[in-house]
Order: C-alpha cells, then sequence, then structure tokens
C-alpha cells in the first residue's frame, strides 16, 4: 500500500471520503453506502449525468481501502482548479445553481434525490459546471421531502437574491459563512419589494420563518407528505426563481478598462505577441492569469491548450469574461474573482476544509500583466514583499513594469501624495532579482512599458 493522505474537505460524509495515494486521488465508498451507489449505477442515473458532462466520471478500482468500513476505492477524473462558490461571479454561481437542480431532477427520473446540494459539490472545467460528490445520491422515497432544500436556499438562492437585489458583493458572504447564507439574514438584507415575488418570498422570507419556527426543539413539524408531483414542483419553481434572476455587469472601475488606457492598437497587439512568445519559452502546463480583467490575455494561454485560470478583483470584468467563455465554449479558461491583496484564505474545521489560494498552487507560469502599480502603488505594497507573493506561487514569470509616467500611474497617484520615490524600473528589476532570473524583457511598442520573462532561482 502506498502513502495514504485524507482530503479535509470530505471528512463529513458517512457515505465515503476523498483521500490521496502516491499522489493519485481516490474516493472510497464504504459499506454504509452499498445499497445507494449500486442504484446509482444500475439504474443508468450514473451514465445519463456523466454522458451530459453533470457529473464528474470515475473508474472502479481494485485500490485497499484507505480505512476500515469501505467497500470499494474508485477514482474520480480530477479537476484541473479546485474553485469555492465566493470565488465566482454571479452568472458562474447561478450556471452551478440551475447544474444542480438538473441533475436532482435527472436523479428523480432513475429513482434517486439529492441528499446534498452544497456549492462545494459544484466545480468548474473551464465555462462548464460539474458535480463531483459522487456519494451525494440516495434512493428516492416518495412522501419524503427534499433533505437539500434548505441547504441549496442557502448555497445558492439567498446569495443569489443578493447580488441580484441587494449589491453583487454580498457574494463575499460566503467566505464567512461555510454552510451557506443564513436565510434570515437574507432576509434581513434583501429589499422589501423581494416580498412580493413569490418565489423569493416562499423559499427565503416564508422559509426563514419556518427555520425560527421550528429552531425550538419542543417544535415538531407536522407530518404531511410531500408526494411526487409536489417533489417536482418544488424543483422546477426553484428552477424558474433561479433564473429569473440577473444581474448586469456595469459601472464597476475595471470593467472598461482597456477602452480608458493608453494602449494604442499596435501597442496592444505586440504586447499579445510578447505574451505568446514568452509562453512559448516558458512552455507551462498551468498558467494564472492575475489580474486579467475580462481574459484578453488569459486567451492567448488558453488558445494554446493549457489550462488557465483567471483571477480579477472586479466582479463585472470576472463576469464579462465569464459570459464571453460560455459563449465560446471554453474548456480551458476560468474566470474567477480575487482580491490578491486579501485573497481566499484556509477555511473551515482546522482551517482545512477549503484551501486559500496558494495552497492550491504553485502554478508553472504565472501572468502579472499590468498590475505591479495597483500593486505597488494602489495598495502600498513594497517590491519585496510582491517578489515573495509571487516567488511562492509560480516557477516562471511573465510580468509587466508600468513606470510612473504612465496614464494609469498618473490616475492612481492623482489623489494622493507621492511617496513611492523606490518606484522605478531600476528598483523593480533589482528586487525581482533577488527570488528570479530575468531571461527576457522587451519594451512595448507605443508605450513606456516592459514585458519580462522570468524564472524562479532555486533554493
Amino acid at each position: 500500500m502506498g502513502t495514504d493522505e485524507s482530503v479535509p474537505s470530505s471528512f463529513r460524509d458517512p457515505s465515503g471520503f476523498l483521500f490521496r495515494r502516491n499522489g493519485q486521488l481516490y474516493r472510497q465508498v464504504n459499506d454504509s453506502y452499498r445499497a445507494d451507489y449500486k442504484l446509482l449505477m444500475e439504474s443508468g442515473l450514473y451514465q445519463d449525468l456523466t454522458t451530459q458532462g453533470l457529473l464528474v466520471p470515475h473508474v472502479e478500482t481494485s485500490e485497499p481501502h484507505m480505512s476500515d468500513g469501505g467497500n470499494l476505492v474508485i477514482q474520480p477524473e480530477t479537476i484541473p482548479f479546485i474553485s469555492y462558490a465566493y470565488e465566482w461571479c454571479f452568472s458562474q454561481l447561478q450556471d452551478a445553481a440551475l447544474s444542480t437542480l438538473s441533475v436532482q431532477k435527472k436523479a428523480v427520473e432513475h429513482g434517486m434525490s439529492l441528499k446534498d446540494a452544497s456549492a462545494y459539490n459544484i466545480q468548474f472545467r473551464g465555462c462548464c459546471p460539474v458535480m463531483i460528490d459522487t456519494l451525494s445520491f440516495e434512493q428516492y422515497r416518495e412522501g419524503e421531502p427534499w433533505v437539500a432544500y434548505r441547504q441549496f436556499c442557502q448555497h445558492f438562492l439567498a446569495p443569489l437574491a443578493l447580488m441580484s437585489h441587494t449589491d453583487v458583493r454580498l457574494s463575499q458572504l460566503l467566505r464567512v459563512n461555510i454552510d451557506g447564507i443564513p436565510l434570515d439574514l437574507a432576509g434581513h438584507l434583501l429589499p422589501s419589494k423581494t416580498r412580493l415575488n413569490l418565489g423569493l418570498a416562499t423559499h427565503i422570507h416564508l422559509h426563514a420563518q419556518a427555520q425560527q419556527k421550528y429552531a425550538d426543539k419542543q417544535a415538531k413539524p407536522t407530518g404531511r407528505k410531500m408526494s411526487r408531483m409536489a417533489f417536482l414542483g418544488l424543483i422546477d419553481n426553484l428552477e424558474s426563481t433561479t433564473r429569473r434572476l440577473s444581474w448586469k455587469p456595469e459601472g464597476t472601475e475595471w470593467a472598461e478598462y482597456y477602452a480608458a488606457t493608453n494602449y494604442t492598437d499596435a501597442s496592444l497587439e505586440h504586447k499579445a505577441e510578447l505574451v505568446a512568445d514568452y509562453l512559448e519559452k516558458a512552455r507551462p502546463q498551468t498558467v494564472w492569469d492575475l489580474g486579467a480583467n475580462t481574459g484578453r490575455f488569459s486567451r492567448i494561454a488558453a488558445d494554446r491548450g493549457i489550462p488557465t485560470v483567471a483571477f480579477d478583483i472586479d466582479p463585472a470584468a470576472v463576469e464579462r469574461d465569464y459570459v464571453d467563455c460560455r459563449k465560446r465554449d471554453e474548456r480551458n479558461l476560468l474566470p474567477l474573482l480575487s482580491d490578491l491583496t486579501n485573497p481566499s484564505p484556509a477555511i473551515g474545521w482546522q482551517n482545512r476544509e477549503r484551501q486559500s489560494l496558494s495552497e492550491r498552487g504553485p502554478c508553472d507560469t504565472a501572468m502579472a500583466l499590468a498590475l505591479i502599480h495597483h500593486l505597488a502603488i494602489g495598495n502600498n505594497l513594497p517590491f519585496n514583499r510582491i517578489v515573495d507573493f509571487l516567488a511562492c506561487i509560480c516557477r516562471t514569470l511573465i510580468i509587466e513594469f508600468v513606470p510612473k509616467t504612465d496614464s494609469q500611474v498618473q490616475r492612481l497617484l492623482a489623489t494622493r501624495e507621492d511617496i513611492f520615490p523606490g518606484y522605478a524600473r531600476a528598483g523593480f528589476e533589482q528586487a525581482f532579482s533577488t527570488r528570479f532570473t530575468i531571461l527576457a524583457s522587451t519594451p512595448v511598442k507605443d508605450s513606456e512599458r516592459t514585458v519580462y520573462l522570468m524564472e524562479l532561482r532555486p533554493t
């Protein structure tokens, strides 16, 4: 038997858990889940879901169980990058919600039902949401309510309603509420007009009241049965309520960045050529584009078949990037929301259930184009701190230096005192040379900017 390491994100499930053995990802299926697993595989549900890309496929193995109580070890297809709901734009969360409901409807057709409706059970392969928890299904028993109803509302419907009707930034409440946004909190934050929306009134406002009513253990819910027709009606109503929610990406600071920048068409084209050339030299297997905006340069890597994650702080930019990826059925580019000055932390039990951003690296190549001035001047980060961060997350680096004379830097300095005497190309090169070897540097045509290719120095 090889070296085993359990994956902390799945320890709560009594049906089984994920573990790594010699670097390979496996899932142990416990004896307690034997009957439901058999139904999943023999009912045709597994085949239906995997064929349509709604469930991650797996193979059954002869690997020994990691712990007692195991019945079978399966090997699921791996996802290139694990992301979380608080890193998704509005349309990503909405697509993940609708995908979950599609899975549930198909499950009922095959005599099963989802016992979990967690946003953490969904991952993205490019623009395509897919369920990754093979053990989330149980036999459907007519008359019983949907046990995952509250979880779906807290993980999906409540944050989507808040993003749509109150403020798109409220998705970040998911970072501090690991089992979704409490419905009473969502009800307090939503405008009163949502009480006139039948779907939101039912699934959030009235649902929250029912939760409070039965929070007292002495209060018992009625024993009313839910017919199959009512069960499917609930799923249909959740689907229609989710689809009606919308958010238009406008009015944020960087969504129109390229319309306001001082780049000429020729300089943008030259910069794209430099990025392509440096990617050819670096030959990465994975790319992270930091400060990707709407993904213009991320696509240079993705179009080469390189799994690429495009991070940006602006919800509108990420939304536009994702919607464009969805139109093109992009499978190699994953846009995500991230503030690099306050990236996703490790959270959950013992701070291990959900990984920090850096724990999900390193990538082979990071791109930091038109970013350094936002970090150094916009956020007062010294060059050496930026260098340390980038050295932790990548092996090669494509980075653009933007001097003080650039109009975008002048824009940052317009409302503040210039307290950055060390912000100059010489200081930039000196700082980065402490951790990286500069392999190439080329000025961008018709600009004062320079694009560098760097390689991490051996430690």
